[in-house]
This record gives C-alpha cells, sequence and structure tokens, in this order.
C-alpha cells in the first residue's frame, strides 16, 4: 500500500511539473462535476510531447488521461495528474484508487482468459474472480463471467480507424449483474478499448490512445 502511495505521488508530481494542456485537461476533467465535463479533445501532438504510453478513462461524471508510469510484470500502473490511479493487467482493470467507489483488488479461480488474449478464448467461455470492493467494506465477492464473440468493428481513435473483435462479457455477483465489452485486435489480443464494470458504482471506458505501441499492453 505505501508503495503505491509513493509510485503515485512521484508520478503525479512529474505530470503536474510537465504540465502540458493533455495533462492539465486530464487534472480538470477528473475533477468535473455529476453534470458530466466537455469530451477531451486531443491531438497527436499533445500525445507525443508526453514521453509515456498514454490512455484516455472515462466515468459516467469524469473523463481524462493517464499515463503509464510503472510495469511490473504483466501489471501496468496508470496515473492521472490528480493522482488518479488505474491498475490493468493484461488489460483487465484489476484495482483503482481515487475514483469514487474504488475495486481494491481481483483474484482469479484458475487461469485468467485475459491472460491467454480474448481473441483465442472460445465463444461461451466462463470463469471466476473475486474482488475486493472499498464501498461496503466488501471482500472476496464472487464474479462469474461468460464471454461471447461479437464480430468485427471499426472503431476511430485519434482519426484513425481500427478494425477491431468485439467480445462480450456478461458479469454476475451477488445484487450485481452488468455486460462489459472490449475491443480487441484480432492478431494478438491486445486490448484496444474497453467498457469496464468494476463495481455496482464504478463503470469505465478505457481508450488506449497510442494502440500501436505495444508497451502499453
Amino acid at each position: 500500500m505505501n508503495t503505491l502511495k509513493i509510485m503515485t505521488c512521484m508520478g503525479a508530481a512529474w505530470l503536474l511539473a510537465g504540465c502540458n494542456p493533455l495533462m492539465k485537461a486530464s487534472l480538470d476533467t477528473f475533477k468535473a462535476a455529476v453534470a458530466g465535463p466537455a469530451p477531451l479533445a486531443l491531438s497527436q501532438a499533445q500525445l507525443d510531447a508526453v514521453p509515456f504510453p498514454q490512455i484516455k478513462v472515462a466515468t459516467m461524471s469524469s473523463e481524462g488521461t493517464m499515463a503509464l508510469i510503472r510495469q511490473r510484470g504483466d501489471l501496468q500502473f496508470w496515473v492521472a495528474s490528480g493522482k488518479q490511479v488505474v491498475l490493468l493487467r493484461n488489460g483487465l482493470v484489476v484495482r483503482t484508487v481515487g475514483l469514487g467507489a474504488d475495486l481494491d483488488g481481483t483474484r482469479w479461480q484458475g487461469q485468467s482468459p485475459f491472460q491467454q488474449g480474448l481473441h483465442q478464448v472460445p465463444d461461451g467461455y466462463r470463469s471466476t474472480r473475486q474482488l475486493d470492493v472499498v464501498e461496503g467494506y466488501r471482500m472476496g465477492v464472487t464474479l462469474t463471467s461468460r464471454l461471447t464473440r461479437k464480430g468485427i468493428e471499426t472503431l476511430q481513435i485519434l482519426d484513425k480507424p481500427y478494425a477491431l473483435l468485439r467480445v462480450d462479457e456478461d458479469i454476475e455477483a451477488p445484487q450485481f449483474h452488468a455486460r462489459n465489452r472490449y475491443w480487441v485486435d484480432p492478431s494478438d489480443g491486445f486490448i484496444v478499448q474497453s467498457e469496464q464494470h468494476l463495481t455496482p458504482s464504478l463503470t469505465l471506458t478505457i481508450t488506449q490512445l497510442q494502440p500501436s505501441r505495444k508497451d502499453a499492453r
């Protein structure tokens, strides 16, 4: 926990020290009111000015960018200039900090289908994971999921088209059910965009802003 706090502060300090318009937009929009912010207007030049891979993260009430400040094995630490943190493992959010009703931890029963790549998972694949949820201090909540392949769809990211395989994940836990959606590179399973319902009160839409950079996997 202390290590994560130190990394978060260091990453946020760096982002604020070099606070270009992109990171300033991140700070402002993550503090937006419930009414919702105006969408971020991003350019390739702004992305190139930050020497880290970046993602755009949207909630129901805010939108901003995060930078990858550390990777430990397959676990990635993404930080916004406002000290919000998202931890990704193989494209799946496994923990959040500073986003409200945070997800505090994720553990799989058996192998994670995200580890082998959603492009290789058979249609109808079922799996189980356990969640720790900050809201209500609920630990070890069992969540079951079923994956369904939906075919190729084209997404526009910074005015560039990407033909991606959409995979839906129907999730169910006590008093909580939802449908996550993932758009993955059909050649290697890299998750370019996703809509992930993490807790009953927290949904994130995550877009890789430089999806050709595989170091941002």
